[in-house]
């Protein structure tokens, strides 16, 4: 017997997948009936290998009757779980295995309260019914120290890595791909009444076995004792609504899709200059967003915006969100393969002509630079608490942004405001009222930088409240900012890419550990 090429077949699957048309197949049969013939009719796969694919594609499909309630109910063996058969002379579960997890400490979980526990079930329950989560099998003790730690399933890489190493070989209809799968998984945990609320590209794995990126993070999320009137995420991707001091919701989830959708198109982390956490937040909520690459098609981009829109009434929620991704990524496959009925009618006639490259601006994209030298921030999740911020976010005007990210300068702020005037202890009342003042005055000059930037009064008004430590800031987007309206551009060469090998460690202890 052939050996089956399992990553084939899963890419096959998956583009049986993505080119269902929920309008069309509008129920679980016709899905199945549709991606079924998908499979059949194509034509890089063998006979056994298609076989191989409908087996998979039934356990898919008895999994989401037995899910939805639809169709006729059948029970399938849980292949990969944890525990892989009953023994009945001894009258309990086998275990699968030796198998590779991540162990994550937990901190302070003495002192946790009720709700930190209630977001942990929430992962330990929505793991174990969505295949798209990455799973969590329970907890256990550090011997070594009696600290509780999680057990979740090790997977290859996060999304930040995987996007920097390949940022040069995706094309726009890859990196759609990815935003898709991220909805996608969303969308189950909303409907499930959940909020993530700590969405970022450090806890998006991806699975090279089954070419899928899967969520992560989202139970347990932050540390267990965090003090009130603060803030846990990764700076860059939290809502401005949640920086200025309200209360997360579903909302705050698409917003971080929103720069998550900017980190795809762009290759590299948001606001990777920014090294002042007080400086960051003051823009985030006055509107300031990442520079839209060169080369973004235009529905994509439109969609982005509406993601990270400061209302967060504005934004689209997770299910019309991910039908204009699904849209959008259906589109790309179907363009794809009438390219490929296209091709095979030429040959066929042998009619040959020149070969153009009508579409290049996308090589912006492939050469754009990523430099995570002159640094510091460690794009992970933290606790922030910040003072004095303006208390409604805002959309920057057009005029306002260009000029956010045409500055020569970043500007050194201290990340504590009470840091201002510390120097005697003896004159806090007398140095308190200076800082609010002076705070209120920063404020006022942060909103007239955004107008002119290159005003010299204003940059001297600047140096008499704070100390400026200068830095260079590179241009790292070109200023021409070419929009297209198709996602389909890439080039020839673009239509394939490689997981590099080796094993990552994600910031996590991985050890061979039997669950």
């Amino acid at each position: 017997m052939t050996e089956i090429r399992k990553e084939l077949v899963a890419t096959v699957r998956n583009k049986a997948y993505v080119l269902i048309d929920y309008n069309i197949q509008n129920t679980l049969d016709k899905r199945f009936e549709f991606a079924k013939k998908t499979i059949l009719t194509d034509k890089s796969l063998t006979k056994n290998e298609k076989s191989y694919a409908i087996k998979e594609l039934n356990k898919d499909f008895d999994y989401y009757k037995l899910l939805f309630n639809e169709g006729t109910k059948r029970i399938s063996d849980w292949i990969n779980g944890s525990y892989d058969e009953w023994d009945s002379k001894e009258k309990q579960l086998k275990r699968f295995g030796d198998q590779v997890v991540v162990l994550k400490k937990l901190e302070n979980v003495e002192n946790a309260n009720r709700s930190w526990f209630e977001e942990g079930k929430s992962h330990l329950s929505i793991s174990n019914k969505y295949a798209q989560v990455v799973s969590c099998f329970g907890f256990t003790k550090n011997p070594s120290d009696g600290k509780y730690m999680l057990v979740m399933g090790h997977m290859d890489i996060n999304l930040k890595d995987y996007i920097q190493q390949n940022h040069n070989k995706l094309t726009w209809k890859e990196r759609i791909q990815i935003i898709n799968d991220i909805t996608y998984i969303l969308s189950r945990i909303h409907q499930e009444n959940i909020i993530h609320r700590d969405l970022h590209s450090g806890n998006i794995l991806y699975n090279q076995f089954i070419q899928k990126f899967r969520i992560s993070d989202f139970g347990f999320c932050g540390p267990a004792d965090k003090p009130l009137n603060c803030i846990y995420g990764n700076l860059p991707y939290i809502a401005p609504e949640i920086i200025s001091g309200k209360e997360t919701t579903f909302a705050s989830d698409i917003y971080s899709i929103g720069i998550l959708m900017w980190e795809v198109s762009s290759g590299q982390p948001p606001f990777i200059k920014f090294e002042n956490d007080y400086y960051l937040a003051m823009n985030i909520i006055n509107g300031m967003r990442p520079k839209i690459v060169p080369g973004t098609p235009l529905e994509y981009k439109e969609l982005m915006e509406q993601c990270w829109d400061a209302d967060p009434e504005k934004r689209p929620n997770i299910d019309t969100l991910h039908n204009k991704i699904g849209e959008m990524n259906r589109l790309n496959y179907q363009n794809e393969l009438n390219k490929s009925i296209v091709k095979k009618s030429t040959e066929k006639i042998r009619l040959s002509k020149p070969k153009l490259n009508t579409i290049s601006k996308i090589n912006e994209i492939n050469n754009f630079e990523i430099n995570n030298t002159s640094t510091s921030r460690l794009f992970t999740s933290n606790v922030y608490q910040f003072k004095n911020l303006p208390a409604e976010p805002k959309n920057a005007t057009e005029e306002e942004q260009e000029a956010f990210h045409s500055k020569p300068y970043s500007y050194k702020i201290p990340d504590n405001i009470a840091d201002f005037d510390n120097k005697n202890d003896d004159n806090t009342s007398k140095s308190s009222d200076k800082i609010k003042d002076d705070n209120k005055k920063l404020s006022e000059v942060f909103e007239n930088m955004q107008i002119n930037s290159n005003n010299n009064i204003q940059n001297n008004y600047i140096k008499e409240i704070i100390q400026a430590n200068k830095h260079n800031i590179d241009n790292y987007i070109d200023d021409e900012n070419g929009i297209y309206n198709n996602p389909n551009f890439h080039s020839e060469e673009q239509d394939e890419f490689e997981i590099p090998d080796g094993n990552y460690n994600l910031n996590n202890y991985v050890l061979n550990f039997d669950v």
